[in-house]
Parts: C-alpha cells; structure tokens; sequence
C-alpha cells in the first residue's frame, strides 16, 4: 500500500498549483487533480488540498466532494502511462462568447417544458414509466441513493424502488459486478457498463433558464429524449445515442463542454440523476422534457 505522505511527483503538484477561475474550467480542474492525487492521498487530505488551492474561488457547496468521489472510478494507477490525464487536457475551455450566444436567444426553462411531448403534472411519480421507456425490456440497471449506496439489479427486481433513489447509469450494465482498475469487485465499474445507450450533458454553472438554453441549443444537433431538474441547481439532458461512433458522439461531447457541460459525464459509467427520483433531503428530481418518440 502506498503511504499517504509520498512525496507527490511535480507534474501532480504543478497541477495543484495551477486551478482556472470559475467559468474557465474549475469544475473540470478539481475532477483532473483529484483523480491523479488518489495514488499519493486520501479523499478527505485530497479535499482540503483542493480547497487551499482554490482559496478566494467561488465554490458550490459539496461541489469539491462530489469531484472526488466521481473520480474514483478513473483514478490514476502508479507505473502506467498517463494517457487519461492527456485525453482530459484535451477537453476544450469554456467559450464564453459562444455560451453567451446561445443564451441570447432568450429561450429557458418554460421553454423546455413547452416543447415537451410528454408532461408530467401530477404529484404521482412517474420514475417507473420513463425507466420502461428508456430501458425496454428486462436490463440490468445500476442505480443507488448516493454514491457509495448502490447496487446492479434486473429492470423487473428494481420495480417498485427507483423513485426513492437519486442516482442510476444511464446506460445498461453487462454483468451485476466488474472489477475496478484497483482490482475491486463492485457492481458500479466501467468494466460491467455496457455500451453507450445515452450521453447526459449536465453543467455547473448558469442560472436554470440559461442552462436550459444550452439543451435546447444541443438539441438541434442530438436527440434529447429527457431532460431532468437535479433538484438542486441545474439540469440534466440525455441525449438518445445508441450505436453512434464515439468519434462523432465526442465532437458532440466537446462542443458541449465548450457551452459549459462537464466533461466527467464522458464516461460510461458515470452516474447520472434518477428521473423523478429524490434527492437525499428528499427534494424530487422533477422531469421538465420526455420525448419518447426518439427512442428508437
């Protein structure tokens, strides 16, 4: 086991010594230090290194938590190339001129709600019903109430639970465990997450309106079949994507990121929040766009 106290090399402490302003990409950055410090730290040190670091910034509450947390699953191993790092660095920084054209058009929330083909305006949960829709069949499905509470079941053995959870891979899993790069058996691994079925865009930053925009814009260029409030500050958009080649669903991803999205959602096992489902404070995650009809 590697001692906590390791000296770290000098390309992770340049990384450290080297966070963007907010708009600029700090989201991104704490996702990019945090997976290459978890070989030389603990979460909780590689927390408030992150925080030291970004000391006068602006940070969302819990944001720095969740970026550790989520990048886990791509932490950097001693002794390999870090060819993961570089393919991160390649994600472009936030164009602001461009972002703010689209925003422009004034298009928002109620306008996202408008356009949908399905509503859901009652009080009753309609997390079962998206789910049959998204996920046709009898599929495994990784889902949980937080990041480190989960588990991969059948379609048919979730029935009944998915409205109480927050979180769910937003694509069909291969087997109900793989095995983590650390060598860990766990049902949630990239290893046991099956192909793309959906790219979700979620963002950090902008008002409700202004983020609804940038889906809005997307949508003229992807499929959106869903678009869900995080019950918190933002939005959630999935994008239909079955069967795509990854060259094109990456240009997509990169003009996304150029809006404002984060990049983290990229990979294929990232969690993504459960339709109508709630929030640990039990704050429900409100579907605000359902376009079945683009899957297909």
């Amino acid at each position: 086991m590697i001692r906590q106290t390791r000296t770290l090399p000098q390309f992770v402490r340049d990384l450290v010594a080297s966070p963007p302003k907010r708009g600029q990409g700090l989201n991104l950055w704490f996702f990019r230090v945090a997976r290459v410090l978890h070989p030389y730290r603990g979460s909780t040190e590689i927390i408030q290194l992150l925080k030291a670091a970004t000391t006068g910034e602006r940070i969302k509450r819990g944001e720095i938590e969740r970026a550790v947390e989520r990048s886990k699953a791509a932490a950097w191993e001693l002794g390999q190339p870090n060819q993961r790092t570089a393919r991160i660095a390649a994600w472009p920084k936030v164009n602001l001129e461009q972002r703010e054209a689209v925003i422009a058009s004034g298009a928002g929330l109620v306008d996202l709600w408008e356009v949908s083909p399905v509503r859901f305006a009652t009080n009753e949960s309609a997390t079962e019903d998206i789910i049959d829709a998204l996920f046709p069949g009898d599929p495994l499905l990784c889902a949980g109430k937080s990041y480190s509470d989960f588990a991969t079941r059948s379609r048919s053995e979730w029935r009944g639970e998915l409205a109480a959870l927050k979180l769910i891979v937003p694509n069909a899993m291969t087997a109900r465990k793989g095995h983590t790069q650390g060598g860990k058996e766990s049902g949630h691994t990239l290893a046991n997450t099956g192909p793309r079925r959906f790219l979700v865009i979620e963002q950090d930053s902008g008002t409700v309106d202004e983020q609804a925009g940038v889906l809005l814009h997307l949508a003229e260029r992807g499929p959106l079949a869903l678009a869900v409030h995080s019950g918190g500050k933002s939005i959630h958009g999935w994008f239909f994507c079955p069967g795509q080649p990854e060259e094109k669903l990456g240009g997509f991803m990169r003009y996304a990121v150029s809006l404002g999205a984060d990049h983290a959602m990229w990979t294929r096992s990232q969690f993504a929040r459960m339709p109508d489902g709630r929030r640990g404070n039990g704050e429900r995650q409100t579907v605000y766009f359902f376009n079945p009809r683009v899957l297909k």
